[in-house]
């Protein structure tokens, strides 16, 4: 039996609506197992079930009162929030100065600050280590948005560099001739055109700051000064052998 030109449209949407609610399932399932599992119980994580038989709520009051969650949560809005404004004031400038301004060697500085980009962190972190107590920023955040902006600014000036080079010549020819100095076109006539740009580089350099593990567990000490991702790897259950995988969830 031959199909219709509708019956094919029809069976075709069909299996791109089945793929995309599969995808769907498969990217959203481990959050979802999350959710539910910070809302059981001791005993009934070591059921697999799908839903929870009692909704324990004071997970998330234990997390966020009992064991310092909170204050973490502070923390880390802090430090990603400073490494979002400092990356990309310092960005801005200098993809302004590689976009706009020709000078020998532009083209190595660029490559050389995407290769940076690609070093990982612990190849860095003796590095990192001494230059934070050298500038007496060790146990403080400090040493957090130094070294979160470190490694986020690589990425920031490429992403910004690319667009700026994008924007017409003209504009700013056209605010020079009113007499418009240098960080009155980067304020007032860039970063406007540019804020789609600022807003994806932020966003992706606020997730890296608030998620970033490694830096955060070395340069801080006090308990009172730890971001979200370290808190949650030091909670204890009621003893040092046993995981409180219901407090574990919540604050994330």
């Amino acid at each position: 039996m031959k199909l219709t030109r509708q019956q094919r449209q029809f069976g075709h949407r069909a299996m791109i609506y089945a793929g995309a609610a599969l995808a769907s399932v498969i990217c959203l399932f481990p959050f979802y197992y999350a959710l539910i599992t910070s809302l059981r119980g001791g005993q009934d994580l070591f059921r697999v079930a799908y839903l929870p038989d009692a909704w324990h709520w004071g997970n998330y009051i234990t997390a966020l009162m009992e064991n310092g969650i909170a204050r973490s949560l502070l923390n880390s809005i802090l430090v990603a929030g400073v490494t979002v404004g400092l990356c990309l004031l310092v960005s801005i400038t200098a993809a302004f100065a590689l976009a706009r301004i020709s000078f020998r060697g532009r083209k190595y500085l660029l490559f050389t600050i995407l290769c940076v980009s690609m070093f990982p962190q612990v190849a860095v972190l003796s590095g990192m280590f001494e230059l934070v107590r050298f500038l007496g920023l060790y146990d403080s955040l400090g040493a957090l948005v130094l070294s979160y902006a470190t490694f986020s600014l690589p990425f920031t000036v490429w992403v910004l560099t690319t667009f700026m080079k994008s924007i017409p010549q003209e504009l700013e020819e056209a605010a020079i001739v009113d007499g418009a100095g240098t960080w009155t076109i980067i304020s007032r006539i860039f970063a406007p055109i540019m804020g789609p740009s600022l807003v994806t580089t932020g966003l992706l350099a606020f997730i890296g700051a608030w998620n970033e593990f490694m830096f955060a567990l070395t340069f801080v000490i006090s308990s009172g000064k730890r971001t979200v991702p370290v808190a949650i790897g030091m909670l204890q259950g009621a003893s040092q052998f046993e995981l409180p995988w219901g407090r574990l969830w919540p604050p994330r």
